[in-house]
C-alpha cells in the first residue's frame, strides 16, 4: 500500500511538473516574443559628424600625470574676428550639475554645431547642424568638462576628484594655463569664463584662484583674465533655497498653503547651512524642489512654460557613437554620461556652501555678469537679485539705484538690462535655464555686447569704473 501511494504519489507530481513544464516554456515563449516585439519598436540609431563640424582642436590637458587624471576638451577658433587672432577674445564654457559634461553646452546650447536628429523606417539618424547663435561668432570658445570624472574627463579613482571649490580651481587652472601655453596665439589673448547653474560656484572659483594667482606670478605667467559670466548660476545657496516659496507663490504656481509648507522645507535647509551639517543641507535643498515640482506638476522646474525637458538625452545617444568619439578625440571604449553620479555624490557636502564673497572681490577687478532665464524656477532671476542686493561692494547701492532698461534685439524685446561699472545684469525673456538653447541668437547678441563694451554693456557718463588693468592682479 505504501509502495503504490509512493508510486501514484511520483506519479501526479510528475504529471503536475509535465504541465507545469509546459505552462512556464509557453510563458517564456510569450515574454520572448512581447521583448523581441518591443525591442523591434525601438528604433536603431546611426550617427553622422560632419567633417566642418569638427573642432579647431581636441583632446586631454593633463591635471596630474602622475596618476592619469585629465579634462577633457573642445576648442573652436572664432570663424569671424574683428581683431587680430592674437587679441581675439577667448571664452571657455563650464558646465553645472555638478558633474554635467560641457558637452551639453557644446551641443545642446552653445557651441557652432548643435545635435539633431531625424527618422526613416524606424531608424534614428543623429547629426549636427549649424548654431546661428554660436559664441564662437566673432571669438574663441573653450568646453572644458569639469571636473575630472565628468563626461569625457578622466579620473583615475574617485579619491582623485575635487571636494570642494578650491580644489575644483586648482584643476582648472592647471588645465587652462596648459591649454593657453600650448599655442602662442593664445598666450595674450583676453579670457572670459562662463557657464551655467552649478558653474555659478565652478565660474567664481576659478576666476577668484585666477586672481590670487596672479598676484604671485611675474607678468609673463598671470593668466589674462578679462572677466566672467554665470548664467542662472547656484552662487549663494543658503539666500536663493529661501526664494523658491515666494517665487512660486507669485507667479501663481501653489496657494498660500502650500507655501507654508515650502517656507517650512526652505528653514529647515537653511537651519541645516547654520549647523554645517552639509551633506544634510544639500538633501533638504533637493527637497524642496522636488517638493515644489511636485506641488505644480511641472515636467521641468528648468523651465515652467516646458512641455517636455531639455533633450540632453540626444547628446548622451550621439556622443556614445563611434564616429562621434573618433571625431573628438576620444577613446572609443569610454562611455559617456551626460552627468556623473560619482561626481555628484563627491561634490555633494559642497552643494550649500556659498561663493558669494568670490563674486565680491571679482567685481572690483574684473567685469561681472550674471543673467538668468525668464521661465528657470530652480535658479531664476528672483533667486539671483536675492543674494546680489547683500554683496559686499562699494558699487551695490549705485547698482541697485541703476535703471533696469528695455534690451532689444533686432528691434525686438529680448529682456532687460541693469548696470552699474563693473556689474551687468541680464533678464532673457523667452528662456528657461538653457538660456544658449531657447534663446541662442540673443544670446549670442548678449555675450559679444557684453565683452565688446557695446549697447546697453557700454560705459555711462556717470557711473564709476573699477581701476583694474587688462591682466588682472
Amino acid at each position: 500500500m505504501l509502495e503504490h501511494k509512493a508510486k501514484d504519489t511520483v506519479s501526479t507530481f510528475s504529471e503536475q511538473m509535465e504541465s507545469t513544464g509546459q505552462v512556464s516554456f509557453l510563458i517564456i515563449l510569450l515574454l520572448l516574443s512581447l521583448y523581441l516585439l518591443q525591442a523591434s519598436s525601438v528604433p536603431a540609431s546611426t550617427a553622422v559628424f560632419p567633417d566642418e563640424a569638427l573642432p579647431t582642436k581636441s583632446g586631454y590637458l593633463p591635471v596630474n600625470p602622475a596618476t592619469g587624471s585629465a579634462i577633457y576638451y573642445t576648442y573652436y577658433e572664432a570663424q569671424s574676428s574683428t581683431s587680430s587672432l592674437s587679441q581675439t577674445p577667448l571664452l571657455i564654457w563650464l558646465q553645472g550639475g555638478p558633474g554635467c559634461s560641457s558637452m551639453t553646452g557644446n551641443f545642446l546650447e552653445l557651441g557652432p554645431w548643435l545635435v539633431t536628429s531625424s527618422y526613416s523606417q524606424n531608424v534614428e539618424r543623429i547629426t549636427l547642424k549649424a548654431n546661428p547663435g554660436a559664441w564662437n561668432r566673432i571669438y574663441g570658445l573653450l568646453f572644458l568638462d569639469n571636473p575630472i570624472g565628468t563626461g569625457f574627463s578622466i579620473a583615475p579613482k574617485p579619491e582623485e576628484i575635487p571636494r570642494d571649490q578650491h580644489a575644483v580651481a586648482k584643476h582648472l587652472f592647471v588645465a587652462i594655463t596648459g591649454f593657453v601655453n600650448s599655442d602662442p596665439v593664445f598666450k595674450n589673448r583676453p579670457i572670459y569664463i562662463t557657464g551655467e547653474s552649478y558653474a555659478g560656484k565652478y565660474v567664481p572659483a576659478i576666476g577668484y584662484y585666477i586672481l590670487k594667482k596672479n598676484m604671485r606670478l611675474p607678468e609673463s605667467q598671470q593668466v589674462n583674465l578679462a572677466g566672467v559670466a554665470i548664467g542662472d548660476g547656484l552662487t549663494d545657496p543658503v539666500i536663493q533655497v529661501n526664494t523658491h516659496a515666494l517665487n512660486a507663490y507669485y507667479s501663481g504656481l501653489v496657494n498660500e498653503k502650500q507655501k507654508g509648507e515650502l517656507e517650512k522645507a526652505q528653514s529647515e535647509a537653511v537651519k541645516l547651512v547654520k549647523m554645517a551639517n552639509w551633506s544634510a543641507a544639500t538633501d533638504a535643498r533637493n527637497g524642496v524642489l522636488n517638493l515644489l515640482q511636485n506641488m505644480t506638476g511641472l515636467v521641468t522646474l528648468y523651465d515652467f512654460t516646458k512641455k517636455a525637458p531639455y533633450n540632453t538625452a540626444l547628446v548622451t545617444r550621439f556622443l556614445n557613437h563611434e564616429v562621434a568619439k573618433k571625431a573628438l578625440g576620444v577613446n572609443e571604449s569610454m562611455v559617456y554620461d551626460d552627468c556623473s553620479d560619482v561626481v555628484g555624490a563627491v561634490l555633494h557636502e559642497d552643494v550649500m556652501k556659498s561663493v558669494k564673497y568670490m563674486v565680491e572681490f571679482l567685481v572690483k577687478r574684473s567685469k561681472v555678469l550674471l543673467y538668468q532665464g525668464h521661465f528657470d524656477l530652480r535658479d531664476g532671476v528672483v533667486s539671483t537679485e536675492a543674494w546680489v542686493k547683500t554683496m559686499k561692494w562699494e558699487g551695490i547701492g549705485s547698482f541697485l539705484k541703476a535703471e533696469r532698461e528695455v534690451w532689444r534685439v533686432n528691434g525686438e524685446l529680448a529682456g532687460y538690462v541693469q548696470k552699474w561699472g563693473s556689474l551687468s545684469h541680464v533678464v532673457v525673456m523667452g528662456a528657461g535655464h538653457f538660456v544658449p538653447t531657447d534663446q541662442p541668437v540673443n544670446s549670442q547678441a548678449m555675450i559679444e555686447d557684453w565683452v565688446s563694451e557695446r549697447g546697453l554693456f557700454g560705459h555711462q557718463k556717470d557711473q564709476a569704473w573699477p581701476s583694474f588693468s587688462k591682466r588682472a592682479i
